[in-house]
């Protein structure tokens, strides 16, 4: 019966689209970061505690702002961080990260309130947000250098935003 069906030309036609088809859906969807895995052990900061007012000691590295991950598209859980160092830089710490492998994934600061649920997998590119990079690796600890101009008063959440599927796999609010 295949053979008799391989005789017609609008059989090859089909089976040519089929593949088409095939191949644009498994370059869109990367279906195989399902079972993927990168874990990343970037070196986090030993903040300083804050110094008694009559010691000389110089002053170190601070935890400004904090916050921990709940899930939104994708499991995802961790905690975040932004670190204060005394040169004035501003880093972005993941700490324990653990969320999906995906297409396409990014570190964002917004200015959108973290939401559970399905109304809040989608809010982060809707008002203000800064790309700090792409995901180094969706496990493990993750260094990321936050912009001078970026206005943490207004920017106080954090998504793993996949930018292909304009959806976020976890969010975590910084205070």
């Amino acid at each position: 019966m295949i053979g008799r069906l391989l005789r017609k030309p609008w059989a090859w036609g089909l089976i040519a689209v089929l593949v088409v088809l095939a191949a644009v859906g498994a370059y869109w969807f990367q279906p195989w970061r399902l079972v993927t895995s990168t874990t990343v052990n970037d070196a986090l900061t030993a903040p300083v505690p804050a110094a008694s007012p009559e010691a000389n000691a110089p002053a170190g590295p601070n935890v400004a702002l904090r916050g921990a991950f709940i899930t939104h598209e994708h499991d995802t859980s961790g905690e975040v961080r932004v670190v204060e160092h005394p040169d004035g830089r501003r880093q972005l710490e993941l700490i324990n990260l653990d969320t999906s492998d995906g297409p396409d994934l990014r570190v964002w600061l917004s200015d959108q309130p973290v939401k559970d649920g399905v109304s809040g997998w989608r809010v982060f590119d809707d008002g203000q947000w800064v790309e700090l990079g792409r995901l180094k690796g969706n496990k493990g600890n993750q260094v990321y250098d936050v912009p001078a101009d970026a206005d943490l008063s207004t920017l106080r959440s954090v998504s793993i935003w996949c930018k292909r599927f304009s959806v976020s796999f976890g969010a975590a609010a910084l205070s």
